[in-house]
């Protein structure tokens, strides 16, 4: 089919569509069915008539609905003239029925009046009920709130802090959240900050009081805990004691292997009723202090999220408490009771330590309280031995030792290690046996001091068993019979009683140290060759050199001295059977009482010695010779006389001492010959010195003479044997120098002395030359002089000392001569 393409056909199309689209418009103007503005829009868009167009349209179609409604009108309008005729008829009534409804309605309106009013009451009642419900809805909602809040307020009036922490906590996690839209909450959620720092300030003080407290308390806690640990310690000791008794051990041996009197053996009642009473008395720490405080500031702090600034400030403030605690006071050292507290108060501060220890959790730790033991023992050592040098009273110093176990014995079982503690007492040990030492050094000067130095008397059995009960001595001549004198004198039991004693008092020390009964055994031997060895051989010194003491008094010590020897087998006898310690144990210690007492004997002899040249020396200077006599007086001096009887009495002494036991009466006998020896040597050197005097220049024949008759006294003394035991001329022997020297110049035998000088048969072997020529000097330089023909010095000039005539030789030339150099060299 062919398309019409001419313009004429175009057009027509194009109108045809215009047409159409005409009618859409309307159509949708009429239904609405898209927007008008757009639907408005598409008229214009096209050519420019399409407005008349479109209005033309629009005209064409407005007449065809007015058609279409006056045809509709004329349809319906007899029906309408109907309904007005009807509408007509009713209008009469209408009036009555609007006369009637308005006499209703006044009618209604005046019975409605009551109604409206009472209804409006109604509404405001419902109004107000339901106010009302609302109110108790919100009351029922605040009112949790609000008790919670005064129960917070009671808690912080009663103290209760840390329940109140709890209510602050719920009423800010719970009740707040429910009320936050009313002011009252806002000012409660305000006020809680300042309620917490009230509570941290008050729990703070309260803590501050709790310190305050302990440290006024520390040593109330620390003297229960201490004696509590003794009372412990007692009754486990007695129980120990009866369980050995029960078991046939002997109930006398204590934990340490050390016997105890027999008055402190505990029977099975007093354990029971040690027992009983350690149960009743029993207190720790929480009986004596409130530690309440510090647990509700441990927890306020907890809650409060600032526990760790709470564990810093409590550990900051203790460790100044420990400072203090362990400051002592200066005069700690005067009583024992200085002590006491001082420990009592350390004891206190770790017993609440510990106690703080164990029931919380953080708050101070194992390591904090070991920190700080460590720092304290430190310190207590240190002051401990400072304080203690301080002390010279050895019952102070064993009562310090009794304190220190005690306070050892208490911090131990609370888990502190003590070791150094111990250690510490191995050194206060030796500061009391010094003080020991010098107690005794005065127990013993005042037996010395009170001692007659005389042989004990003994008129009885019962006097003589005295005496050994308290000294070990075995009398060979017993059987003799009574009375009769012991050989020793009093001080030597009291001497012995006192070396017992020290050994006792040693001992007491050694108690509760944890040591075995070795080592014991061992300080026991210590301490008392301590005192044998520097105590009582020093006293034993002094003794001996008192001016006072005579030679009888020393040889009165020498015997003393030897029973106190003999007697140190039995101390250590003694020391084994109280430390159940065999002397042959391997090791163990021996007693120096040998060479204490052989030494003092020694000093004892050397002092007889002295004191006897003494007073040979104090005669000597009575002397008064005449050095320049003509003649002798025929007799000896009167002073060398009175020597020698002085001499013969003193050697009688050693001769009359006790000498029933064959030790005492050698020894005895050996001092005297020694002595002797020594004072004929001594009177020997003494005369010889005289002789050559270098103030004595000149002396005659006659002096010589007569200083050998002094000198013939002397040898006669020495030969009638004034101390038994000599053998022959052992004693003349001690004037043989001055006997050869004197013949040589009282027979003037120089050809002689010349001649054998050297020689071992020499008649005077014993002239020195150098004496010899001094000597001559003197004799030559007399103006007496004897010149002879048979003098060897013939033409001598007289008064010429060094140059004298001779038959072919001088003085002078005597001295020249090889042969007398030789003697001289």
């Amino acid at each position: 089919m062919a398309i019409n393409t001419s313009p004429n056909a175009a057009g027509f199309y194009a109108e045809e569509n215009k047409d159409n689209v005409y009618e859409t418009v309307l159509g949708e103007i009429k239904y609405l069915e898209l927007p008008l503005g757009i639907t408005l829009g598409s008229v214009y868009d096209d050519q420019p008539n399409a407005h008349q167009k479109f209005m033309e349209k629009l005209d064409g179609c407005i007449r065809n609905h007015d058609k279409e409604i006056e045809k509709m009108c004329n349809f319906h309008h007899q029906g309408f003239v109907d309904a007005i005729t009807e509408l007509l008829k009713v209008r009469a009534d209408a009036e009555k029925l609007k006369v009637q409804v308005t006499d209703t309605n006044r009618r209604l309106q005046d019975a409605g009046r009551e109604v409206i009013a009472e209804t409006e009451e109604i509404i405001h009642c419902r109004l107000q009920q339901r106010n009302i419900t609302t109110v108790v809805e919100k009351l029922q909602l605040c009112l949790p709130v609000l008790e919670m809040y005064s129960k917070l307020k009671e808690q912080m009036n009663v103290k209760r802090y840390y329940s109140a922490l709890k209510t602050m906590e719920q009423l800010e996690n719970i009740y707040f959240p429910r009320v936050s839209q009313y002011r009252f909450c806002q000012i409660m959620i305000e006020n809680l900050p300042k309620l917490r720092e009230e509570i941290k300030e008050i729990s703070m003080s309260d803590l501050k009081d709790f310190l305050e407290s302990i440290r006024k308390h520390s040593d109330k806690i620390g003297e229960t805990a201490m004696k509590q640990a003794q009372q412990q310690k007692t009754f486990n000791t007695g129980l120990q004691k009866q369980n050995n008794f029960r078991y046939g051990k002997s109930p006398y041996i204590n934990n340490d292997g050390i016997p105890e009197p027999r008055n402190k053996i505990v029977s099975k009642q007093n354990i029971e009723e040690e027992e009983e009473e350690h149960e009743d008395e029993v207190l720790t720490a929480h009986d004596l202090v409130d530690f309440s405080p510090v647990y509700r500031c441990l927890h306020i702090y907890s809650v409060l999220g600032d526990a760790e600034t709470f564990e810093n400030y409590y550990r900051k403030q203790r460790r100044k408490q420990a400072r203090l605690v362990l400051q002592p006071q200066s005069n700690m050292h005067e009583t024992v009771e200085g002590y006491r507290r001082y420990f009592s108060q350390i004891v206190g501060f770790f017993v609440v330590e510990d106690h703080i220890l164990h029931v919380t959790q953080g708050l101070i730790t194992r390591a904090y309280t070991d920190e700080l033991w460590n720092m304290a023992l430190s310190k207590i050592i240190a002051v401990l031995r400072t304080h203690s040098s301080y002390c010279t009273d050895p019952d102070l110093v064993l009562e310090l030792k009794n304190l220190i176990v005690v306070f050892a014995d208490t911090l131990q079982g609370y888990g502190f290690p003590v070791n150094r503690l111990f250690d510490l007492l191995f050194e206060i040990r030796d500061q009391y046996n010094e003080t020991l030492l010098k107690k005794w050094a005065v127990l013993f000067r005042d037996i010395f001091e009170a001692d007659n130095c005389s042989p004990i008397p003994v008129s009885n059995e019962e006097e003589y068993k005295i005496v050994i009960s308290k000294f070990p001595f075995q009398d060979p001549e017993l059987d003799k019979g009574f009375p009769k004198k012991l050989p020793m004198s009093q001080s030597v039991p009291q001497i012995y009683i006192q070396v017992k004693e020290f050994i006792y008092a040693s001992l007491k020390f050694s108690e509760s140290l944890h040591r075995s009964s070795t080592e014991i055994d061992d300080m026991l031997r210590k301490s008392t060759n301590l005192l044998l060895t520097r105590t009582l051989s020093s006293c034993l010194q002094n003794l001996i050199k008192k001016p006072h003491i005579g030679l009888t008094e020393l040889v009165q010590i020498i015997i003393n001295t030897t029973h106190l020897e003999q007697a140190c087998k039995y101390l250590e006898d003694f020391i084994t059977n109280i430390t159940n310690i065999s002397q042959e144990t391997l090791h163990t210690a021996r007693l120096y009482g040998l060479s204490t007492f052989k030494d003092a004997r020694h000093a004892a002899e050397g002092e007889i010695y002295t004191k006897l040249n003494q007073k040979i020396d104090e005669f000597i200077q009575l002397a008064d010779y005449d050095w320049t006599m003509s003649e002798p007086d025929g007799r000896a001096s009167g002073y060398l006389m009175d020597l020698i009887n002085f001499l013969r009495s003193t050697f009688q002494v050693f001769t009359h001492l006790p000498n029933n036991n064959n030790d005492h009466a050698a020894m005895s006998g050996k001092v005297a010959q020694t002595a002797c020896m020594s004072a004929c040597q001594h009177l020997s050197t003494s005369l010889m010195q005289m002789l050559l005097d270098n103030d004595l220049k000149q002396i005659s024949m006659g002096a010589i003479q007569q200083f050998n008759l002094d000198v013939i006294q002397c040898e006669l003394f020495a030969s009638s044997e004034p101390v038994p035991g000599f053998h022959g001329e052992t004693l003349q022997l001690a004037f043989i120098d001055l006997r050869q020297l004197l013949d040589l110049f009282m027979v003037w035998d120089w050809s002689t002395y010349l001649a054998d000088y050297g020689q071992p048969s020499s008649k005077y072997l014993r002239v020195n030359p150098t004496t010899a020529l001094a000597l001559l000097e003197k004799k030559f330089a007399h103006p007496k002089f004897p010149w002879t023909d048979e003098s060897p010095f013939i033409g001598a000039p007289k008064r010429s000392p060094r140059k004298m005539a001779k038959c072919g030789m001088d003085l002078g030339a005597i001295g020249k001569r090889p042969d007398f150099q030789d003697l001289l060299v």
